[in-house]
C-alpha cells in the first residue's frame, strides 16, 4: 500500500495554476489529480496510497480552511499544503493549528513546493504503514477466543498467571495454555511486545 505511486491532489479554481502544478508534479514522478473546487474533491473516493493535498485557501463556495476542517480529523495520511495569493498571519496560524504541514504564499519557487511535497509524502507513507500495522493487530485480536481475550487483558495489566487464574476461576496451568495461544495468535515475541500491541489497539479504537 505505502509503496504505491504517491498521489498529489490539487484543489485550485485557477486552471492555469492547476495545469502548471500538474506538469511540475508529473515531472517529479508523482501522480497529480486536479480539482476546481472543494466539492469536486470531496466527491472523489478515498485512495489508499501515499498522498498529500495542495489546497488553495480562496475557493468558491467551500474555502480551503473549511475543507481542511472537514477532512483533517480522519485523513492524517493525507497532509495538507496550503497555497495562497494573499495569506495573512491569522490565516496561516489557523491552518497550521489544524494540522497543515506547509503554508506557501504565491509566488513560490518550484523547488520549495517539491520539497514540501516530498516531506508530506513521507509523512503520509509513515501514517499508512502505522494504520496497516494497527489493522494487522486488530485482525489478530479478532482471532482470539473470548477467554483468550480475557487472559490477554489481565496479563497486559500486569497480573501473574496465578492471579489471572484467581480472577477468572481457572487453574494456573489453563492460564498458561491460554497465554501461549494468545502469544502465538498475536505474534508477540515477548510480554512487552504484547503490552505494546494492547496499547496500540486501545489507541486505535
Amino acid at each position: 500500500m505505502s509503496q504505491a505511486t504517491p498521489i498529489v491532489f490539487i484543489v485550485d479554481d485557477d486552471i492555469s495554476v492547476r495545469e502548471s502544478l500538474e506538469a511540475l508534479i508529473s515531472l517529479a514522478g508523482w501522480q497529480p489529480e486536479t480539482f476546481a473546487s472543494a466539492e469536486a474533491f470531496l466527491a472523489h473516493p478515498r485512495v489508499l496510497a501515499p498522498s498529500c493535498l495542495i489546497l488553495d485557501v480562496s475557493l468558491p463556495d467551500l474555502n480551503g480552511l473549511e475543507l481542511q476542517k472537514r477532512i483533517a480529523p480522519d485523513r492524517i495520511d493525507m497532509p495538507i499544503i496550503f497555497i495562497t495569493g494573499h495569506g495573512d498571519v491569522p490565516m496561516t496560524v489557523e491552518a497550521m493549528k489544524a494540522g497543515a504541514v506547509e503554508f506557501l504564499t504565491k509566488p513560490f519557487g518550484d523547488h520549495v513546493l517539491v520539497s514540501a511535497i516530498g516531506h508530506a509524502i513521507e509523512r503520509s507513507r509513515s501514517a499508512l504503514d502505522q494504520e496497516a500495522e494497527i489493522q494487522a493487530f486488530r485482525d489478530r485480536y479478532v482471532s482470539l477466543s473470548p477467554r483468550e481475550r480475557e487472559v490477554m487483558a489481565l496479563v497486559v495489566s500486569g497480573l501473574l498467571n496465578k492471579q489471572v487464574g484467581g480472577e477468572l476461576g481457572i487453574s494456573e496451568i489453563t492460564v498458561k495454555a491460554h497465554r501461549g495461544k494468545v502469544m502465538r495468535k498475536m505474534k508477540a515475541r515477548s510480554l512487552a511486545d504484547l503490552v505494546n500491541m494492547a496499547a496500540r489497539l486501545r489507541l486505535a479504537r
